[in-house]
């Protein structure tokens, strides 16, 4: 991401219509679900999340680490971010969003340095795939939690 693209560039470019556009949540969803790997999912979802994170965590991490813990550490403080969140709304400490989420950046590492991509498969076939990462990373937390009791 140019440092001189705004906000309502980065988003008419992830999302094709313009911030705050009719079809913007439609067309968020389709392009991450059909994304042709993992680490694209990422690149459509949530754009203005993705563009707070980029500038304010990516960026400025990846000019001292190297790219693979800059998005691991870029993911582990957006679920940070949202264990906050849900602690203020819960009134008690919430931990799960920041390991549910270092293991999603887990994948994103492994599966670009792997090389995975299924961009030659269907639309419905791509969405199974991308939703698979987030569910099963999702059920490895579930499973961690019960296993560690974490709170």
């Amino acid at each position: 991401m140019k440092s001189t693209m705004s906000l309502a560039q980065y988003v008419k470019k992830r999302n094709g219509v313009p911030l705050g556009a009719s079809g913007s949540m439609r067309n968020m969803l389709f392009r991450a679900f059909g994304a042709s790997s993992f680490p694209v999912f990422w690149q459509y979802w949530n754009p203005i999340w993705g563009y707070y994170l980029s500038r304010n965590v990516m960026r400025p991490l990846s000019e001292f680490l190297p790219t693979s813990l800059a998005i691991v550490t870029t993911f582990l403080v957006s679920g940070a971010v949202h264990d906050i969140a849900v602690s203020i709304v819960k009134w008690r400490t919430v931990l799960f969003f920041t390991p549910w989420f270092g293991i999603m950046g887990l994948m994103v590492i492994v599966s670009k340095k792997s090389g995975v991509s299924y961009g030659q498969f269907s639309w419905l076939a791509r969405a199974l795939i991308n939703a698979s990462f987030v569910l099963v990373s999702l059920g490895v937390t579930y499973f961690m939690k019960t296993m560690y009791a974490y709170p």
